[in-house]
């Protein structure tokens, strides 16, 4: 299981490696900007067909609140003046990527909607979270060897 998490890892890291270098920063920045948008509003349209029950309506607004905050926070990041805010800002958009997780499993396992009506929303949570994870990884590495020189 591991080695599976581990290849998962290595993966992430040559995507985010080979957006950066076909796109370059702006762009890929950019790119990334409007798919983090894209998120939170299918989000909103997942939260507009859940069922019209109490604990549907509390559990889909955590998730159109954690969902929303990753698109405002990367959007954020993308304008900060420093590597620390940019750490900030990114480490706050993996926080919310892995809320949104959580919630939308909530609503899996206690049969509010099924898993084959989710499935894409938790692929694309997912992999803003291991984008995001392997930029904070990036940015704290080179916060760490400037401060070790």
């Amino acid at each position: 299981m591991s080695e599976l998490v581990s290849g998962e890892k290595e993966i992430s890291k040559l995507l985010l490696y080979l957006a950066m270098e076909n796109f370059g920063k702006n762009e890929f920045a950019e790119q990334f900007r409007s798919r983090t948008k894209k998120f939170v509003i299918d989000n909103i349209k997942l939260y507009r067909s859940l069922p019209k029950t109490e604990e549907a309506r509390i559990i889909g607004k955590q998730l159109l609140r954690s969902s929303s905050s990753v698109g405002a926070n990367y959007r954020a990041a993308c304008r900060t003046r420093s590597q620390a805010e940019f750490h900030s800002k990114i480490s706050i958009v993996v926080e919310e990527a892995d809320e949104s997780l959580f919630w939308m499993e909530v609503l899996i396992e206690a049969d509010i909607i099924k898993q084959s009506e989710i499935v894409v929303l938790m692929n694309e949570a997912n992999e803003i979270l291991k984008v995001t994870s392997s930029a904070r990884k990036t940015i704290s590495e080179k916060n760490n060897s400037k401060f070790n020189k």
